[in-house]
């Protein structure tokens, strides 16, 4: 019998990637939902080769267009989520980034048993919620981001009382090796030249300034309710290691894998009954030579200033709404050149000393709406 597969974020690096798994297992999906924003072209093909039931397009222009397009095709094409009426998948991706992926991550618990979660944004901006309605509505959650996936797969073995430090791994970006006067003249086409792993383009700046670390952390602590100073990150240019649990009986334990999204979904997808070669070839051999160079150091706070809110991010219930939605809007004028890269980390710092800022962090959102206002006060403050 065929999985039922919802992908929300169908266009994105993670949306094609499952795509890239379900082409390989054709009759064993049936696409169910998938939704974008504006990828036109992308969002014709998908429709052309997926046959889904449902397609829904946030964005207004391209929704129109696309909806006179495929008006005599059976698929419904919506506009957003409030008006599915969706049957139960077997299997959702919640993949749609930034504070957007908020409400149709948890719109879709309901509807989904297995619910593999790419969207870091919604998990620090809106566990509690998400872990309620999951609970009751009886659904797993399995993150699929390389590092909390690693992390979920070493934390199966061991108790938290084990747990001496969990670190989670960075690249280090393209700018790990500069110098401080190079940052200066840095551009977004710079910025986007990730030496490791092909995202999108707010996930790669991210990786650059190292906030994407930051959100991480945070992630991590929510996901598996991990104390905060149990935590840490460790630059490893490799990409190779995704995560390190150092247990306090003196063993340090660490999935290794290639710098894919493939692998972690596939796992997520089919847990024991996988053969990973069935969905990917490893462009090399892992060699014993390679395994001896993995090389890890710590974060060096002037190249990634922003590593100096580290301590902060936790001073109160609602700090990493506010810090997630300043990062979400300096990213945006730095890709429009609004803004020089060096004021990205910056400016979050200074949002933390907003006269207003406590006001909003000491908020402890209760639903969507009162996370939204905490997202939209810090939205206005930038902006």
């Amino acid at each position: 019998m065929k999985k039922i597969l919802s992908i929300l974020g169908s266009t994105g690096s993670v949306g094609q990637s499952t795509l890239k798994i379900v082409n390989k297992k054709k009759n064993f999906f049936k696409i169910h939902l998938l939704s974008a924003n504006k990828n036109f072209d992308l969002i014709c093909k998908q429709i052309i080769r997926y046959d889904p039931k449902y397609f829904v397009i946030t964005n207004d222009k391209i929704f129109k267009k696309i909806k006179k397009k495929f008006r005599k095709k059976k698929v419904q094409i919506l506009n957003d989520f409030d008006s599915l009426n969706l049957k139960k998948s077997d299997i959702t991706i919640s993949a749609i980034p930034g504070i957007a992926g908020l409400k149709p991550t948890i719109n879709i618990i309901k509807h989904t048993k297995k619910l593999l979660i790419a969207n870091k944004e919604s998990v620090i901006c809106g566990w509690e919620l998400i872990k309620r309605i999951a609970l009751k509505n009886k659904t797993r959650i399995i993150p699929v981001d390389s590092e909390h996936f690693s992390i979920q797969k070493l934390l199966e073995k061991h108790e938290l009382r084990e747990i001496k430090k969990i670190y989670i791994t960075a690249s280090g970006g393209p700018f790990l090796n500069y110098k401080l006067h190079q940052f200066k003249n840095i551009s977004p086409k710079d910025a986007l030249k990730h030496p490791k792993w092909k995202m999108g383009k707010k996930i790669t700046i991210d990786s650059s300034t190292l906030m994407n670390k930051l959100l991480e952390l945070i992630e991590a602590q929510k996901l598996f309710n991990i104390p905060f100073n149990k935590l840490d990150v460790l630059i490893h240019p490799n990409s190779l290691v995704h995560a390190i649990v150092e247990l306090k009986n003196g063993l340090t334990e660490f999935i290794y894998h290639d710098t894919t999204m493939i692998i972690p979904l596939a796992n997520a997808i089919f847990e024991k009954d996988l053969d990973i070669k069935d969905f990917y070839k490893p462009k090399k051999k892992v060699n014993k030579c390679e395994i001896e160079n993995l090389y890890f150091q710590k974060v060096d706070k002037k190249i990634f200033p922003v590593i100096n809110i580290k301590n902060r991010i936790n001073e109160h219930p609602s700090t990493s709404i506010i810090i997630n939605a300043a990062n979400e809007i300096l990213v945006d004028q730095f890709l429009n050149k609004k803004i020089p890269f060096l004021s990205i980390s910056k400016t979050i710092m200074k949002i933390l000393r907003d006269r207003n800022y406590k006001k909003y962090a000491i908020k402890k959102p209760k639903n969507i709406n009162e996370i939204i206002k905490i997202d939209k006060w810090t939205r206005k403050t930038l902006t």
